[in-house]
């Protein structure tokens, strides 16, 4: 099967824009209490979201911050040789730029004149890198990106693209909150995943991408790779059409698959950057599942908890998860958790507060998603 390297990396959050701050606030562990949304429309009792800083002028800025993240992954792999009729971007996000039909609805801003003005992102990435290949935006929820990741390989395997750049993102949106707030699902500070006391998700503004190509075409052009994309597996609950299956058993599928994919087994893994919304439903189930897959052996698997740092992106979520991995292997470390409260024991997954060095195996990014949407990405060190 055609290896696929990950050769361009881009991110924007709460953190800040760049991947060199990105890593840095990673690396620097510290969670935050999550931001007032500064929307007066808001009618929700807990207000809250982690905002990208300085936020956007666009009226999109689900877009802006997909092309800002998918402009410094191309500059970051060296594209600009490499024929635009080759290239293909795919992204992910659960409800794209609805803000800017929410504010046109409120008479706010000028009525929207697109068809489908939530989802320019890939379009507008593909513009301005003159992508031929393709300009695909899916959904899949809060497993977007992982799944936009995915599709990016499989075109790279069939021949329709030389290079895929793939991520998601996600932006502040009235409807996103409400609904989560009908759910119940909302933290009232910070996220806390696999604590005794999580008590919901903080939303998290921001978009990732990866640059994907086979690793025999990045040979042959010279480029630096982060990390292999080494087997990508998904699943569907069918179970409900918000709440996971509690036994975990699809989601273990994926996982299952994923390192099947890879030509790995549960034992070959080193890392693993879980969903972990910080939910009580969402972390058990997860907890479950893995627990499944790996036995005793978890609660000796190093994880990071990504989203007690920059929130739960959303469709972004898995791209942010795949970009740390690729960047563990890179740097040869897995940056230590922010301290948290009394783990759940209910969940007995090792979060370790220190750094922790990774000198191979293999990188699990796990992405579920409302409709039961479930992936799982399986990463590895760069080729010799």
């Amino acid at each position: 099967m055609t290896e696929i390297a990950i050769t361009g990396l881009g991110v924007v959050c709460r953190l800040g824009r760049g991947v060199t701050t990105f890593w840095a606030g990673v690396r620097a562990g510290a969670t935050a209490a999550a931001d007032q949304v500064p929307d007066p429309d808001l009618k929700v009792e807990l207000p809250l979201y982690y905002l990208v800083p300085g936020g956007s002028s666009d009226e999109a800025p689900a877009t802006r911050y997909t092309v800002d993240a998918g402009l410094e992954a191309y500059a970051d792999a060296g594209l600009d040789a490499v024929p635009g009729a080759r290239v293909a971007v795919v992204m992910g996000s659960s409800v794209g730029d609805a803000r800017q039909v929410e504010l046109a609805r409120a008479g706010q801003v000028p009525p929207v004149a697109d068809a489908s003005p939530p989802f320019t992102l890939a379009s507008r990435l593909a513009a301005r890198i003159d992508a031929g290949a393709g300009a695909v935006n899916l959904s899949n929820a809060c497993a977007g990106s992982g799944y936009a990741i995915a599709l990016g390989a499989e075109m790279i395997r069939t021949g329709e693209a030389d290079v895929v750049v793939a991520g998601g993102a996600e932006a502040y949106s009235r409807v996103t909150v409400a609904a989560f707030n009908q759910m119940g699902a909302l933290a009232p500070d910070r996220p806390r995943p696999f604590a005794e006391d999580r008590a919901g998700v903080v939303l998290g503004e921001g978009a990732g991408a990866v640059v994907l190509e086979s690793v025999a075409h990045a040979r042959a052009r010279g480029a630096q790779v982060y990390a292999r994309l080494a087997g990508t597996g998904w699943s569907c609950d069918a179970a409900h059409p918000t709440a996971p299956d509690p036994t975990g058993a699809q989601a273990g599928r994926a996982m299952r698959a994923a390192l099947a994919e890879a030509g790995a087994g549960p034992d070959d893994v080193t890392l693993i950057v879980p969903h972990a919304t910080g939910t009580k439903l969402n972390d058990s189930t997860e907890a479950a599942a893995m627990g499944a897959v790996f036995g005793t052996r978890l609660a000796a698997i190093p994880l990071h908890n990504l989203k007690a740092v920059v929130g739960h992106l959303a469709g972004g979520a898995g791209v942010l998860g795949a970009a740390l991995a690729a960047l563990c292997f890179h740097h040869g470390t897995v940056p230590g958790n922010p301290a948290t409260s009394a783990p759940d024991p209910a969940c007995p997954v090792h979060l370790p507060t220190g750094p922790t060095a990774l000198q191979g195996g293999i990188a699990l990014v796990n992405a579920y998603a409302f409709g039961g949407n479930n992936i799982s990405l399986a990463l590895t060190g760069a080729p010799s």
